[in-house]
């Protein structure tokens, strides 16, 4: 009866194994639970991870059909979950920590051991099948500590996907403003030009001092400079976004930018929006709560194992006698550590440290959640009322003091000069819209990652204003 109750019970703890070496994790399942929590800023975009042929040839179709018609926000957000190596390296580690997770919340395996040993005739062969005793009492602890650390995980890759689609998002704004941009330097430019040129001849024949046509000649001077910065930044921005989004050179050949940037939202985000948002979302809550969950679930058994465990085994031990006997000897070992120099203090400072960690840290984020909240909503608002204001007032006012200026000029009571300074102006005064428009973008993406848990700084890329100086002092026409 002795012989036969380890052997029952290492049946048992190799059965417990094997069926817990079946569960293998889920990258989908975790994939569409990332996808689940990232879906208010990522909206109808989706991170998938690329594992054989037929996923990379799918994205690569994916890839194709968006960049075959000017690339949108929503797009760009799609084609950088998608297609970026980068992100899809960042997915792959995402997967292998949700492993590491899961492998925690298994048993540990069973150690054979093989003896043969030879005496003159005699041969004696040993045979030894042991596992953890603490090892599996405690496999109920560590599954739920596993539990807890996959759905780390899982968040983590949450937030990874956040983060793409937030820098896809203002890395497309910025790439579109810059180009809008551009191309009312290139107005700008245009007009200097010909003031300038107007301004020589006018010169020439006497109707125009040196200081005038001067004045006019270096105002074409600096526009021509702010163009040539202008597309720069317009080349710059281009390039960041390509790299964000992981496109091929092929790829970036094929990509097109719309025009413009969307119109503003008819109203903006309400205080009660954002208090329903802070309260459901936040990303950083969730991993703070968790790791606090797991500091107190592993403190146990961690705590246990440290001090000590225990081995126990079924022995079966084979005896060949050089006449020719033959005998068999069952049994079990028992393996104890005894923790003679070692009993945890080391191990208990660091777990204290570890939970102490856990409290404060998950205090901290509860604590400038609302602070990091109402920081972006002002930023988030500042913005919507400058660009607002800048579309909707100072917009309009330019071009119906353009049109003023134009009946002015048909009726002889301004120059050209005039004529060509207001229309830089006006020109200027849309390049401002466009940088306010861009601003707001900005805001509101950093505003979505901030109220998610994710905070970004929304910070716009250095566009150079395209606007001029200040007008040429009046000539006669």
């Amino acid at each position: 009866m002795k012989t036969r109750s380890p052997i029952k019970l290492a049946a048992v703890a190799a059965a417990a194994i094997a069926l817990a070496g079946c569960a293998a994790p889920n990258m989908d399942a975790a994939l569409g639970r990332a996808n689940e929590l990232a879906s208010p800023i990522a909206g109808g975009a989706t991170a998938t991870l690329s594992r054989d042929a037929a996923q990379r040839q799918a994205s690569d179709k994916l890839a194709a059909d968006l960049l075959a018609k000017p690339l949108t926000m929503d797009g760009a957000a799609q084609l950088a979950l998608a297609n970026s190596p980068s992100f899809q390296a960042a997915l792959a580690q995402s997967w292998g920590e949700l492993a590491q997770a899961q492998q925690r919340g298994l048993p540990g395996g069973l150690v054979f051991s093989f003896e043969r040993l030879r005496e003159g005739a005699d041969l004696e062969i040993g045979r030894l099948l042991s596992f953890g005793l603490f090892d599996l009492i405690t496999l109920p602890q560590r599954r739920a500590v596993s539990q807890v650390q996959a759905e780390q995980a899982r968040v983590r890759m949450a937030g990874a996907v956040i983060d793409q689609v937030s820098a896809a998002k203002q890395a497309w704004v910025n790439a579109v403003a810059a180009q809008e941009v551009e191309t009312y330097a290139i107005q700008v430019k245009d007009a200097a030009e010909a003031s300038a040129e107007l301004a020589r001849r006018m010169q020439q024949v006497g109707n125009l001092t040196k200081l005038q046509a001067a004045r006019q000649h270096l105002f074409y001077g600096d526009a021509t400079s702010r163009l040539a910065s202008a597309r720069q930044a317009s080349v710059a921005t281009r390039e960041a976004l390509v790299r964000q989004l992981g496109l091929t050179d092929a790829q970036a050949a094929a990509l097109k930018l719309p025009e413009r940037l969307p119109q503003l939202p008819k109203a903006p985000k309400g205080p009660s929006d954002i208090a329903k948002a802070l309260s459901d979302q936040r990303l950083d809550a969730r991993l703070a709560r968790l790791e606090l969950d797991a500091a107190g679930r592993s403190r146990g058994v961690d705590l246990l194992t440290s001090l000590t465990d225990v081995e126990l085994g079924v022995r079966r031990d084979s005896h060949f006698g050089g006449d020719g006997e033959r005998s068999t000897t069952r049994g079990y070992e028992l393996e104890i550590r005894l923790p003679l120099f070692d009993w945890g203090s080391t191990r208990r400072a660091a777990l204290d440290a570890r939970s102490l960690a856990a409290v404060n840290g998950y205090e901290a984020v509860a604590r400038s959640a609302s602070s990091q909240a109402r920081e972006s909503y002002a930023a988030y608002r500042t913005a919507y009322d400058q660009a607002r204001h800048q579309l909707g007032e100072m917009v309009p006012l330019r071009k119906t003091i353009s049109e003023e200026n134009v009946l002015r000029y048909n009726g002889m009571m301004i120059g050209v000069f005039e004529l060509l300074a207001d229309a830089r102006d006006q020109v200027s005064g849309v390049i401002t819209a466009i940088e306010a428009q861009r601003n707001f973008w900005l805001a509101d993406a950093a505003l979505s990652s901030t109220l998610i848990g994710r905070p970004s700084s929304g910070q716009a890329a250095a566009m150079p204003a395209a606007g001029g100086s200040a007008p040429a002092e009046p000539a006669g026409h």
